[in-house]
C-alpha cells in the first residue's frame, strides 16, 4: 500500500466518494474556510489541491466570491467538478509534479496532503511557493505526529502519513510562509490537524 494506491481508489470510487463527501461534514470545517478566504485578497483566485468533487470546498469558496483552480488526479472527480461549476478551471493532474506557471490568490489543500509519502510532502512547500502570489493564504491538514497510517474507507485500505509538527513550521518557514494558526485534532473538524499561514509578502 502506497500514496500512489490512493489515485486508483478516488478515480473507482468516486461516486461514492462524493456522496459521502456532501453528507458527512464536520461543522467546523466551513469555520476554517472563512478563515481562510478572510486572509486572501477579495475575489482571488483559489488553487485547490485534491479538489475532489468539488463539494463542499469549491462550492464555499464561489459562495465567498472566490474563483477556483481545482486539481485533482481522478478523471471522474474532475468531470464532477465541470458539471457543477463549469466556468471555474479544472485539471487533472497530479499535485507531486504541478507547475501551472501561475500564481493564486490562495492554497487549499483540504484531506489532500496526508495521502502523500512523508518526502512528498516535504517536496510539496516548495510548490505550494511556487504557485502562491505574495501574502496568499495556505490552508492544509495533517496528521498530528510524524507517522503512516492505513486507514480503511468502504472496505479499501487507505493511506495516510504525516509527518512532526516541527517539520511542517520548518517547511513552511524555509518556504516563505508565516504560521498564522495551527489546532492540533480539531475535535470541530472531525479530529483533523489544521494548518493556515500566509506567504510572504
Amino acid at each position: 500500500m502506497s500514496a500512489d494506491d490512493v489515485i486508483n481508489i478516488y478515480e473507482r470510487n468516486a461516486a461514492g466518494w462524493d456522496a459521502d463527501r456532501q453528507h458527512r461534514r464536520p461543522d467546523g470545517e466551513a469555520s476554517w474556510i472563512k478563515r481562510f478566504v478572510a486572509a486572501a485578497a477579495p475575489g482571488s483566485r483559489i488553487l485547490d489541491l485534491g479538489c475532489g468533487s468539488g463539494e463542499p470546498i469549491a462550492r464555499d469558496l464561489l459562495a465567498a466570491g472566490c474563483a477556483v483552480t481545482g486539481v485533482d488526479s481522478s478523471p471522474s472527480l474532475i468531470a464532477l467538478c465541470q458539471q457543477r461549476f463549469p466556468q471555474q478551471d479544472w485539471i487533472v493532474a497530479d499535485m507531486r509534479r504541478l507547475d501551472l506557471r501561475r500564481r493564486f490568490g490562495g492554497i487549499v489543500a483540504w484531506h489532500s496532503l496526508f495521502h502523500l509519502t512523508q518526502d512528498e510532502q516535504a517536496s510539496m512547500f516548495p510548490i505550494f511557493a511556487q504557485h502562491a502570489a505574495p501574502g496568499a493564504p495556505l490552508l492544509f491538514t495533517s496528521g498530528s505526529k510524524r507517522d503512516v497510517t492505513i486507514g480503511t474507507w468502504r472496505g479499501e485500505a487507505l493511506y495516510h502519513a504525516s509527518l512532526d509538527a516541527s517539520d511542517y513550521e520548518a517547511l513552511l518557514a524555509s518556504s516563505g510562509f508565516t504560521l498564522i494558526d495551527h489546532v492540533v485534532e480539531d475535535a470541530a473538524c472531525g479530529g483533523a490537524t489544521v494548518w493556515l499561514s500566509l506567504r510572504s509578502r
